[in-house]
């Protein structure tokens, strides 16, 4: 029986090819959940070249399944000794068991199934699929979870590049269904999404200015007043927009499936370029949505720490303001988990009012004789609103880590 497998890493998943005996027990060696690679779809590739009947052969035998990179699987490029090539972004690499024991690396040459650059090729845009299909996944849970409809922000909307979206999505979502039925994309189908990309974009392009006018809105107040207002407008919107973001960058993963299969039917040999270049494709969008969003949560950030400077002569004010603030964060951070991007962060708490009110207390009496007064004064005038609004505010504090603890172990 043959042993060896062969394992595929393009840093978003792991392919893992061999005899499907031999998989399967490398799989549940590692403790690895996976899904079907679809190696049969490289029958068009098969079809071209010398060699292709027995390559297609071995193949055809072989089992094929994904694993997505995780911190825990993606130890195994490094555990198993991968090697990546500069040319196509892949590390690859041969191990060979022994009774279902992994004994060892073997050279790529000496064992690999798909020696050939058009199989590797195709394998890697079978990878890319997967890992798009996994994000589109994601996104639709997320989706239900915060209970958005896309469709109802979009229609309030007048701009017709939004109005269009709603056409598009329906489109798009046909092709797809089309797609699973029959297994290929064919040139009807290709024709009716490929001028979709156009009317997504400029839904995106929309979507990210009214995140940076509220950013800017952020930037240009001063007065606590303003700020509360504005934040609050921002907590009741940034979550309707962070989700026609998620739909728009769901919509174009879903385009780029099609386009990789279209490019596997017509032009295998350019597949691999065509995914290194949807790949970098995919990342700048990503970056685009990052620097949009982390500019929000900087203002945000911003206009929490002057409310906490505030929060003496303004509890309740600065506390909206926070309030705000932090649930804004928990919007972003967890649309940026959906997409793949990955950022730490410690959300801003309010200081306690009675820690502010200390804080003045000090500074006053360290002005001398009259400030002994004036912090007499002081605390005459706000044991009692201390008292009063520390509760409140202990309360609302505690109220928040509950419901947090509460969606984490739901998570």
């Amino acid at each position: 029986m043959d042993d060896e497998i062969q394992l595929i890493s393009d840093g978003d998943g792991l392919a893992v090819i061999g005899d499907p005996t031999a998989v399967e027990r490398f799989l549940v060696s590692e403790g690895l959940p996976s899904k079907d690679l679809g190696l049969p779809r490289l029958g068009s590739v098969l079809r071209t070249g010398s060699g292709a009947a027995q390559a297609g052969s071995k193949i055809a035998a072989d089992s094929g399944r994904w694993v997505k990179l995780t911190q825990e699987s993606a130890q195994l490029v490094n555990k198993y000794g991968l090697r990546e090539s500069s040319k196509t972004g892949l590390s690859t690499g041969v191990l060979k068991g022994n009774k279902g024991q992994i004994k060892g690396f073997v050279e790529f040459s000496k064992g690999a199934r798909l020696t050939n650059p058009a199989l590797l090729a195709g394998a890697a845009g079978l990878m890319a699929q997967l890992a798009m299909r996994q994000t589109m996944d994601e996104i639709t849970d997320y989706l239900a979870a915060i209970d958005e409809k896309v469709d109802d922000v979009l229609r309030a909307q007048k701009d017709a590049a939004l109005a269009n979206m709603i056409g598009v999505d329906l489109v798009i979502e046909e092709a797809m269904t089309i797609r699973e039925q029959v297994g290929r994309v064919s040139e009807v189908t290709w024709s009716k999404v490929q001028t979709t990309p156009t009317t997504i974009a400029s839904t995106q392009g929309y979507a990210l200015r009214q995140l940076d006018g509220l950013a800017k809105k952020m930037e240009q107040q001063n007065k606590i007043g303003d700020l509360a207002r504005t934040s609050k407008e921002a907590e009741l919107t940034v979550q309707e927009w962070l989700a026609v973001l998620a739909r728009c960058f769901q919509l174009q993963d879903a385009i780029a499936v099609l386009e990789l299969d279209r490019v596997l039917e017509t032009s295998p040999e350019e597949l691999d370029r065509h995914r290194l270049g949807l790949r970098t494709a995919r990342q700048n969008r990503l970056e685009l949505i990052f620097r949009s969003t982390e500019r929000l949560m900087a203002r945000m950030d911003a206009a929490a720490e002057t409310a906490n400077t505030k929060v003496l002569l303004h509890p309740t004010t600065s506390r909206a303001v926070v309030h705000s603030s932090d649930r804004v964060a928990i919007a972003v951070v967890d649309f940026h988990g959906r997409l793949g991007i990955e950022r730490g962060r410690q959300s801003l708490e309010a200081r306690r009012w009675v820690d502010a009110a200390a804080e003045v207390r000090d500074k006053v009496l360290e002005t001398g004789a009259e400030g002994v007064d004036a912090a007499r004064n002081l605390g005459n005038e706000t044991l009692d609103r201390a008292r009063s609004v520390t509760g409140k505010l202990s309360s609302g504090l505690a109220e928040r880590a509950l419901r947090r603890r509460g969606d984490a172990e739901k998570g």
